[in-house]
């Protein structure tokens, strides 16, 4: 046994055998921060949803700066061990308690079309519903 300590330093400095260092690194864990909205969550959205209503589809969101009181931010970060942070930003906007647009990284997918990766970030317009026209959707 005590030989074969002896000899470790010699075979560490030998070129030909792989680095310790490799295969013996620490362990580090993956960290999730914030609130996971999933573009299934997003599509849920509807222009005239309630605060409740969007709150029981997306959670309680990270940020309600009392300065902005018609603006809710859910942000997510995912940190692997080993590998770069992935960050999702969305922005919930209100007017009179109704929501009115979604803005950030995290959109609805629409299945008919396929085109290529979308930026950042964007912004969606949520037009607001009108009597008539719903109507004549409906029957469509």
């Amino acid at each position: 046994m005590k030989r074969i300590l002896l000899l470790l330093p010699f075979l560490a400095a030998c070129s030909n055998t792989p680095q310790i260092t490799n295969y013996l690194s620490p362990y580090r864990i993956d960290v999730r921060q914030g609130n996971l909205v999933t573009q299934e969550m997003v599509a849920q959205l509807k222009p005239g949803l309630t605060r409740d209503q969007v709150r029981f589809i997306l959670g309680s969101p990270l940020v309600a700066d009392m300065f902005h009181v018609d603006r809710w931010d859910y942000v997510y970060r995912f940190q692997p061990g080993h590998g770069e942070a992935q960050q999702r930003n969305l922005t919930v906007f209100f007017q009179d308690n109704k929501l009115t647009r979604v803005a950030g990284d995290v959109v609805a997918e629409d299945g008919s079309r396929t085109e290529a990766p979308r930026p950042a970030a964007q912004v969606i317009e949520i037009p607001a519903p009108a009597a008539s026209g719903a109507d004549s959707q409906e029957k469509k």
